[in-house]
């Protein structure tokens, strides 16, 4: 990699937690180590951090490669450099003896709001560590290691855990028959799980219908792509598994059942503090009779996956910040009657929080 006379390159970055992350404001904290198998001169060794966010896709083609239609955008948060060994002040270089060299190093990830690490397929956000030996006359040899960026949340916001509800119905005809009503209302019991937890979905349904209805639910993953100035964008969606339920047999009214939806554990963050990447998880429930191309459903968009830290640890978090589709039900009520509780009882330390709920709501 470096020719005969240094070999061996590694960098070594303390972990600051279980699940080796970095935050905004961290210390990243290492070594770096080489082997050198004679007398090498070194002008400098240096480091540095970087973040950087990129999105690339192409459209059209119609008629040959030439009509296709390419887009990209770039985002730069930060690019810091600093000195592990620095050139001799009056030889200009350093003489390096063969043997195992170990450079302790020490850095800042700056203050600021960046969105977390994501790869997808036609856009990513990543945050390197990059190490540079440079010699005289010789073109700079570099080491790069990739660092996993957490953005953090607050979930002091009473809104996070407040339950989220929608319902629809519809009508099946058959030639000129029109069947009673599929009627069905999904309810999530909070929005906030750990990396590997299952959803619970509660559904409630009346099919008055003359078919048997099935209810299902399925997690998607929403990346949208812009362009500087978000002139063009483009959506792709990435489906992870879904879940059905127990069959409701036709003409049955008020039948509860269960929906169990496991996050995935490699799932990426919520992204939605980026200009040029916006990344979504959208819940889908609905319930579609046998033989029948139609369904009700009902979508809570925007569901967001964060890491938060959580009573001294970090955890997964799934909630929605919008509204949702059909039937949303609104939980200002429930924030405006614990505001309320709270002037009522003179809890002066929950009324800001309250305030801001609102706000997001």
């Amino acid at each position: 990699m470096f020719g005969s006379s240094i070999k061996n390159l590694s960098v070594s970055i303390d972990r600051l937690n279980e699940r080796n992350t970095f935050s905004s404001g961290d210390q990243v904290t290492g070594h770096i180590s080489f082997e050198i198998t004679k007398q090498t001169k070194i002008t400098s060794i240096t480091v540095a951090l970087s973040g950087v966010a990129h999105v690339h896709w192409s459209s059209g083609g119609g008629g040959g490669r030439g009509n296709r239609k390419h887009y990209s955008a770039i985002m730069k948060y930060f690019n810091y450099r600093g000195v592990i060994l620095q050139e001799n002040a009056i030889r200009e270089t350093t003489k390096l003896s063969p043997g195992t060299h170990v450079y302790p190093f020490t850095c800042q990830l700056p203050q600021g709001d960046f969105p977390s690490t994501f790869h997808g397929p036609q856009g990513k956000i990543v945050y390197t560590l990059k190490v540079d030996i440079y010699r005289p006359w010789h073109l700079s040899k570099n080491f790069e290691t990739e660092l996993n960026f957490v953005h953090h949340i607050d979930t002091n916001l009473p809104y996070l855990w407040a339950p989220l509800s929608g319902t629809n119905s519809m009508t099946l005809c058959c030639l000129c028959c029109a069947s009673g009503p599929l009627t069905m209302t999904a309810t999530v019991e909070k929005k906030a799980f750990i990396p590997g937890e299952t959803v619970k979905i509660n559904c409630n349904i009346s099919n008055g219908s003359f078919k048997t209805a099935t209810p299902k639910a399925r997690l998607e993953q929403k990346q949208t792509l812009y362009t500087q100035g978000r002139e063009r964008h483009r959506e792709v969606v990435k489906r992870f598994k879904s879940v059905s339920g127990e069959p409701v047999a036709a003409h049955t009214s008020d039948v509860h059942t269960e929906l169990k939806l496991t996050i995935p554990s490699s799932a990426y963050l919520t992204v939605s503090n980026c200009s040029i990447l916006v990344v979504d998880y959208i819940i889908e429930v609905s319930t579609r009779a046998i033989r029948c191309w139609k369904k009700a459903y009902i979508c809570f968009t925007n569901l967001n996956v964060h890491r938060t830290r959580w009573n001294q640890s970090e955890s997964l978090c799934l909630f929605p910040i919008h509204r949702a589709g059909a039937g949303y039900t609104e939980p200002t009520g429930i924030v405006n009657h614990l505001l309320k509780m709270a002037k009522s009882l003179g809890l002066e330390s929950h009324i800001a929080p309250l305030n801001m709920a609102l706000h997001h709501l």
